[in-house]
Protein backbone atom coordinates (compact mmCIF):
# COMPACT_ATOMS: atom_id res chain seq x y z
CA UNK A 1 0.00 0.00 0.00
CA UNK A 2 1.45 3.48 -0.64
CA UNK A 3 1.96 6.26 1.95
CA UNK A 4 -0.63 7.96 0.32
CA UNK A 5 -3.30 5.42 1.05
CA UNK A 6 -1.71 5.82 4.66
CA UNK A 7 -2.52 9.39 4.59
CA UNK A 8 -4.40 11.15 7.27
CA UNK A 9 -5.94 14.31 6.98
CA UNK A 10 -5.92 16.22 9.98
CA UNK A 11 -8.53 19.23 9.10
CA UNK A 12 -7.88 22.51 10.91
CA UNK A 13 -10.96 23.42 13.53
CA UNK A 14 -13.67 25.59 12.79
CA UNK A 15 -11.92 29.46 12.59
CA UNK A 16 -15.35 30.31 14.41
CA UNK A 17 -15.08 28.31 17.68
CA UNK A 18 -13.87 30.50 21.19
CA UNK A 19 -9.81 30.02 21.68
CA UNK A 20 -9.73 27.76 24.64
CA UNK A 21 -8.05 30.03 28.17
CA UNK A 22 -5.26 27.99 27.39
CA UNK A 23 -4.08 29.21 24.69
CA UNK A 24 -2.59 31.98 26.77
CA UNK A 25 1.10 32.19 27.74
CA UNK A 26 2.97 32.95 30.81
CA UNK A 27 5.45 35.78 30.55
CA UNK A 28 8.92 35.87 31.43
CA UNK A 29 9.96 36.32 35.33
CA UNK A 30 12.66 39.19 35.38
CA UNK A 31 12.01 40.33 39.16
CA UNK A 32 12.71 37.32 41.30
CA UNK A 33 16.53 36.29 42.03
CA UNK A 34 17.76 32.96 40.91
CA UNK A 35 20.59 30.76 41.99
CA UNK A 36 21.94 27.98 40.35
CA UNK A 37 24.46 25.87 38.60
CA UNK A 38 25.46 22.21 38.42
CA UNK A 39 25.00 19.33 40.82
CA UNK A 40 27.19 19.91 44.07
CA UNK A 41 27.81 23.47 43.46
CA UNK A 42 26.88 24.03 46.67
CA UNK A 43 23.72 25.87 45.78
CA UNK A 44 22.01 25.21 49.06
CA UNK A 45 23.43 26.72 51.79
CA UNK A 46 24.38 30.01 49.51
CA UNK A 47 20.90 30.28 48.94
CA UNK A 48 19.74 30.60 52.47
CA UNK A 49 22.48 33.13 52.88
CA UNK A 50 21.12 35.31 50.13
CA UNK A 51 17.64 34.82 51.61
CA UNK A 52 18.32 36.20 55.00
CA UNK A 53 20.52 38.82 53.25
CA UNK A 54 17.29 39.65 50.99
CA UNK A 55 15.17 38.83 53.14
CA UNK A 56 13.51 36.20 51.10
CA UNK A 57 11.93 32.62 50.14
CA UNK A 58 13.29 30.24 48.66
CA UNK A 59 11.73 28.62 45.83
CA UNK A 60 12.71 24.99 44.96
CA UNK A 61 14.39 25.02 40.84
CA UNK A 62 14.54 21.33 40.71
CA UNK A 63 12.52 18.77 38.85
CA UNK A 64 12.97 15.93 41.02
CA UNK A 65 12.41 17.98 44.17
CA UNK A 66 8.88 17.81 43.34
CA UNK A 67 8.13 13.74 43.96
CA UNK A 68 7.71 12.88 47.78
CA UNK A 69 9.71 10.65 49.68
CA UNK A 70 12.78 11.14 47.32
CA UNK A 71 14.79 13.17 49.54
CA UNK A 72 18.36 11.75 49.96
CA UNK A 73 18.75 11.39 46.01
CA UNK A 74 17.93 14.88 45.24
CA UNK A 75 19.30 16.21 48.21
CA UNK A 76 16.47 18.35 49.37
CA UNK A 77 16.24 21.12 52.37
CA UNK A 78 16.66 19.78 55.88
CA UNK A 79 14.04 20.35 58.14
CA UNK A 80 16.22 22.94 60.19
CA UNK A 81 17.18 24.90 56.38
CA UNK A 82 13.46 24.72 56.20
CA UNK A 83 13.17 26.03 59.19
CA UNK A 84 15.51 28.88 58.76
CA UNK A 85 13.97 29.87 55.63
CA UNK A 86 10.31 29.40 53.97
CA UNK A 87 11.44 26.95 51.33
CA UNK A 88 8.16 26.34 48.36
CA UNK A 89 7.84 24.02 45.40
CA UNK A 90 8.89 20.86 47.52
CA UNK A 91 7.04 17.45 47.62
CA UNK A 92 4.42 18.42 45.37
CA UNK A 93 3.49 15.12 43.91
CA UNK A 94 3.89 11.22 44.10
CA UNK A 95 6.60 9.60 42.71
CA UNK A 96 4.34 7.86 40.50
CA UNK A 97 3.08 10.90 38.93
CA UNK A 98 4.14 12.97 36.12
CA UNK A 99 4.82 16.62 36.71
CA UNK A 100 4.93 18.73 33.51
CA UNK A 101 6.83 21.86 32.67
CA UNK A 102 3.39 23.68 32.22
CA UNK A 103 2.85 22.58 35.77
CA UNK A 104 5.87 23.97 37.20
CA UNK A 105 5.65 27.15 35.64
CA UNK A 106 2.08 27.98 36.64
CA UNK A 107 3.06 27.10 39.97
CA UNK A 108 6.01 29.23 39.96
CA UNK A 109 4.16 32.36 39.07
CA UNK A 110 1.32 32.08 42.13
CA UNK A 111 4.23 31.47 44.47
CA UNK A 112 5.75 34.27 43.06
CA UNK A 113 3.00 36.54 43.44
CA UNK A 114 2.29 35.42 46.71
CA UNK A 115 5.85 35.55 48.39
CA UNK A 116 5.50 39.37 46.87
CA UNK A 117 2.03 40.24 48.47
CA UNK A 118 3.98 39.16 51.79
CA UNK A 119 6.67 41.60 50.90
CA UNK A 120 9.58 39.02 50.65
CA UNK A 121 12.01 38.75 47.87
CA UNK A 122 11.22 35.46 45.56
CA UNK A 123 14.77 33.61 45.29
CA UNK A 124 14.64 30.69 42.62
CA UNK A 125 17.45 27.98 44.02
CA UNK A 126 18.11 24.95 42.04
CA UNK A 127 20.10 23.06 38.95
CA UNK A 128 17.25 22.01 36.44
CA UNK A 129 18.22 24.31 33.28
CA UNK A 130 15.15 23.90 31.29
CA UNK A 131 13.33 25.44 34.62
CA UNK A 132 15.37 28.19 34.64
CA UNK A 133 14.63 28.89 30.48
CA UNK A 134 11.32 28.89 30.73
CA UNK A 135 11.27 31.71 33.88
CA UNK A 136 13.34 33.79 32.02
CA UNK A 137 12.07 33.79 28.43
CA UNK A 138 8.33 33.02 29.05
CA UNK A 139 6.25 30.03 28.18
CA UNK A 140 3.43 28.87 25.92
CA UNK A 141 0.93 26.65 27.27
CA UNK A 142 -0.90 25.77 24.35
CA UNK A 143 -4.74 24.05 23.77
CA UNK A 144 -5.73 21.47 26.65
CA UNK A 145 -5.71 18.08 25.42
CA UNK A 146 -7.88 16.57 22.43
CA UNK A 147 -8.52 13.34 23.10
CA UNK A 148 -9.93 11.97 19.98
CA UNK A 149 -7.46 14.03 17.97
CA UNK A 150 -4.75 12.01 19.81
CA UNK A 151 -6.41 8.68 19.75
CA UNK A 152 -6.75 9.17 15.73
CA UNK A 153 -2.72 10.23 15.91
CA UNK A 154 -1.64 7.51 17.94
CA UNK A 155 -4.21 4.68 15.94
CA UNK A 156 -1.83 6.28 12.68
CA UNK A 157 1.05 5.92 14.26
CA UNK A 158 0.22 2.14 14.68
CA UNK A 159 -0.10 1.57 10.97
CA UNK A 160 2.57 3.30 9.22
CA UNK A 161 4.81 3.76 11.91
CA UNK A 162 6.46 7.16 13.83
CA UNK A 163 8.48 8.18 10.82
CA UNK A 164 5.36 8.82 9.20
CA UNK A 165 4.59 11.26 11.94
CA UNK A 166 7.60 13.03 12.02
CA UNK A 167 7.38 13.46 8.33
CA UNK A 168 3.39 15.22 8.74
CA UNK A 169 5.04 17.43 11.48
CA UNK A 170 7.64 18.29 8.94
CA UNK A 171 5.17 19.65 6.39
CA UNK A 172 2.94 21.95 8.99
CA UNK A 173 5.46 22.55 11.34
CA UNK A 174 9.62 22.15 10.31
CA UNK A 175 11.01 23.98 13.38
CA UNK A 176 9.30 21.68 15.37
CA UNK A 177 10.23 18.77 13.34
CA UNK A 178 13.32 19.71 13.17
CA UNK A 179 13.83 19.72 17.09
CA UNK A 180 11.88 16.40 17.59
CA UNK A 181 13.69 13.08 17.16
CA UNK A 182 11.78 10.38 15.50
CA UNK A 183 11.07 8.65 18.30
CA UNK A 184 9.59 11.13 20.26
CA UNK A 185 5.54 10.46 20.10
CA UNK A 186 4.31 12.25 22.93
CA UNK A 187 6.24 15.34 21.71
CA UNK A 188 5.46 14.98 17.75
CA UNK A 189 1.82 14.26 18.55
CA UNK A 190 1.64 17.66 21.04
CA UNK A 191 3.02 19.42 17.79
CA UNK A 192 0.43 18.22 15.54
CA UNK A 193 -2.35 18.78 17.80
CA UNK A 194 -1.54 22.25 18.52
CA UNK A 195 -1.38 22.92 14.96
CA UNK A 196 -4.69 21.29 14.48
CA UNK A 197 -6.32 22.94 16.99
CA UNK A 198 -5.11 26.99 16.41
CA UNK A 199 -4.04 26.38 12.90
CA UNK A 200 -0.19 27.69 13.97
CA UNK A 201 2.85 25.86 13.85
CA UNK A 202 3.98 25.21 18.06
CA UNK A 203 7.13 26.79 16.96
CA UNK A 204 5.69 29.96 16.28
CA UNK A 205 3.75 30.17 19.45
CA UNK A 206 7.28 29.07 21.48
CA UNK A 207 9.39 31.79 19.09
CA UNK A 208 9.49 34.40 22.02
CA UNK A 209 11.16 31.22 24.40
CA UNK A 210 14.42 31.89 22.30
CA UNK A 211 13.95 36.07 23.09
CA UNK A 212 17.54 36.46 25.07
CA UNK A 213 18.22 39.53 27.61
CA UNK A 214 21.50 40.82 29.41
CA UNK A 215 22.94 39.78 32.56
CA UNK A 216 22.24 43.37 33.92
CA UNK A 217 18.70 43.48 33.36
CA UNK A 218 18.43 39.97 35.61
CA UNK A 219 19.19 39.05 39.18
CA UNK A 220 20.96 35.47 37.79
CA UNK A 221 23.62 34.22 39.66
CA UNK A 222 25.19 30.54 38.19
CA UNK A 223 28.03 28.95 40.74
CA UNK A 224 31.04 27.97 39.16
CA UNK A 225 33.43 25.60 39.71
CA UNK A 226 36.90 24.24 37.93
CA UNK A 227 35.93 21.18 36.44
CA UNK A 228 38.25 18.81 38.76
CA UNK A 229 37.05 20.40 41.58
CA UNK A 230 33.58 19.84 40.96
CA UNK A 231 34.01 16.41 40.08
CA UNK A 232 35.60 15.62 43.22
CA UNK A 233 32.35 17.20 45.08
CA UNK A 234 30.40 15.02 43.13
CA UNK A 235 31.77 11.62 43.93
CA UNK A 236 32.07 13.21 47.67
CA UNK A 237 28.13 13.95 47.21
CA UNK A 238 27.08 10.24 45.97
CA UNK A 239 28.97 8.70 48.50
CA UNK A 240 27.26 10.30 51.16
CA UNK A 241 23.95 9.68 49.68
CA UNK A 242 24.38 6.05 49.93
CA UNK A 243 26.11 6.24 53.68
CA UNK A 244 23.37 8.06 54.91
CA UNK A 245 20.26 5.90 53.64
CA UNK A 246 19.70 6.59 49.87
CA UNK A 247 19.04 2.65 49.38
CA UNK A 248 16.63 2.14 52.37
CA UNK A 249 14.84 5.31 50.82
CA UNK A 250 14.41 3.73 47.22
CA UNK A 251 13.45 0.49 48.56
CA UNK A 252 10.81 2.17 50.83
CA UNK A 253 9.30 4.01 47.71
CA UNK A 254 9.04 0.73 45.78
CA UNK A 255 7.62 -1.00 48.77
CA UNK A 256 5.13 1.90 48.82
CA UNK A 257 4.45 2.17 45.08
CA UNK A 258 5.67 -0.78 43.25
CA UNK A 259 7.23 1.03 40.74
CA UNK A 260 8.31 4.33 40.19
CA UNK A 261 6.54 7.01 37.04
CA UNK A 262 8.66 7.30 34.51
CA UNK A 263 10.38 10.08 35.22
CA UNK A 264 11.14 9.65 38.95
CA UNK A 265 12.79 6.57 37.65
CA UNK A 266 14.70 8.10 35.98
CA UNK A 267 16.22 10.18 38.43
CA UNK A 268 20.08 10.23 39.62
CA UNK A 269 20.75 7.53 42.27
CA UNK A 270 17.16 6.19 41.47
CA UNK A 271 17.50 4.28 38.33
CA UNK A 272 20.92 2.71 39.53
CA UNK A 273 19.50 1.85 43.02
CA UNK A 274 16.47 0.33 41.29
CA UNK A 275 18.98 -1.56 38.95
CA UNK A 276 20.97 -3.09 41.64
CA UNK A 277 18.05 -4.64 43.74
CA UNK A 278 17.00 -5.99 40.21
CA UNK A 279 20.58 -8.06 39.95
CA UNK A 280 21.68 -6.34 37.21
CA UNK A 281 24.45 -4.36 39.25
CA UNK A 282 26.67 -4.54 42.46
CA UNK A 283 26.27 -1.85 44.87
CA UNK A 284 29.72 -0.56 43.90
CA UNK A 285 28.57 -0.74 40.10
CA UNK A 286 25.81 1.43 41.21
CA UNK A 287 27.57 3.77 42.54
CA UNK A 288 30.32 4.01 40.27
CA UNK A 289 27.33 4.47 37.62
CA UNK A 290 25.49 7.82 39.60
CA UNK A 291 28.65 9.39 39.96
CA UNK A 292 29.42 8.94 36.11
CA UNK A 293 26.27 9.80 35.06
CA UNK A 294 25.87 12.87 37.51
CA UNK A 295 29.48 14.16 35.74
CA UNK A 296 28.05 13.84 32.77
CA UNK A 297 24.86 15.44 33.65
CA UNK A 298 26.59 18.63 35.29
CA UNK A 299 28.23 18.98 31.82
CA UNK A 300 24.86 19.43 30.52
CA UNK A 301 23.82 22.29 32.69
CA UNK A 302 26.70 24.41 31.84
CA UNK A 303 26.43 23.90 28.45
CA UNK A 304 22.51 24.98 29.28
CA UNK A 305 24.06 27.94 31.85
CA UNK A 306 26.36 28.93 29.13
CA UNK A 307 23.79 29.51 26.15
CA UNK A 308 21.79 31.97 28.48
CA UNK A 309 22.62 35.52 27.98
CA UNK A 310 20.63 36.42 31.38
CA UNK A 311 23.17 34.37 33.87
CA UNK A 312 26.29 35.59 35.58
CA UNK A 313 28.79 33.08 36.63
CA UNK A 314 30.32 33.57 40.27
CA UNK A 315 33.49 31.72 40.41
CA UNK A 316 33.78 29.09 43.65
CA UNK A 317 37.35 28.66 45.72
CA UNK A 318 38.22 30.22 48.36
CA UNK A 319 35.86 32.80 49.44
CA UNK A 320 33.17 32.27 52.12
CA UNK A 321 29.76 32.10 52.38
CA UNK A 322 29.15 35.31 53.27
CA UNK A 323 31.62 37.08 50.70
CA UNK A 324 30.23 34.93 47.83
CA UNK A 325 26.41 36.43 48.76
CA UNK A 326 28.30 40.31 48.90
CA UNK A 327 29.40 39.49 45.76
CA UNK A 328 26.60 38.53 43.84
CA UNK A 329 24.75 41.60 45.38
CA UNK A 330 27.91 44.21 44.86
CA UNK A 331 27.76 42.38 41.13
CA UNK A 332 23.63 43.19 41.30
CA UNK A 333 24.19 46.79 42.63
CA UNK A 334 27.22 47.90 40.34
Amino acid sequence: MSSAAHRTSYPLRNSSMSSPKELESAPPLIEPWYLSGPTAAGKTQIGLALAERLDGEIISLDSMAVYRGMDIGTAKPSPENRRRCPHHMLDLVEPTEDFSVSQFVAMAHETVDAIRRRGKTPIFVGGTPLYLKTLLRGFYFGPSADWEFRDTVEAEAEQVGLESLHARLAQVDPLSAAKLHVQDKRRIIRALEVHYLTGTPLSHHQSHFEDSRPAEQCHVFILGWERSALHERINERIDHMFNVGLQAEVEGLLAKHGNLGRTAAQALGYRETIRHFNGELSLAEAIEKVKARTRQFARRQETWFRSLTECRRVEMGEMSVSELVDEMISQQDG
